[in-house]
């Protein structure tokens, strides 16, 4: 389950136990375990109140947006979501193609207004 995942990513950064995050929450160290590892669902109010902890959205938290970090200016995180990474994903897997857009992705992009595929 990726809340599990996502969970257990956010705990660690604030360098923040599974007791102490339980504490906050209301609910024992085994509980936040359970939803680390994907044994337990925390229940809707426990749910939102990770969210405020944490201060995330649902979607980052339920793994249907990503955040990355630009690489050219770290002070820019960039939200994606699953729908364009997998379009990131198809372009990678693609040497060629990749090399193109990544060369150029402006005149790579343009072709398609003249085309009017849209």
């Amino acid at each position: 389950m990726f809340l599990g995942f996502r969970l257990k990513e956010l705990r660690k950064e604030k360098k923040m136990s599974q007791s102490e995050l339980g504490k906050l929450l209301g609910v024992s160290k085994v509980s936040v375990s359970g939803y680390e590892n994907g044994t337990r669902v925390p229940s809707m109010e426990i749910l939102l109140m990770i969210l405020d902890v944490f201060n995330v959205s649902a979607d980052f938290l339920l793994g249907r947006e990503l955040t990355a970090v630009c690489e050219d200016d770290l002070n820019l995180s960039v939200v994606l979501a699953l729908a364009d990474i997998e379009i990131i994903r198809e372009i990678r897997s693609k040497p060629a193609l990749y090399n193109v857009v990544a060369a150029n992705p402006k005149r790579f992009f343009s072709t398609f207004n003249k085309k009017r595929l849209y």
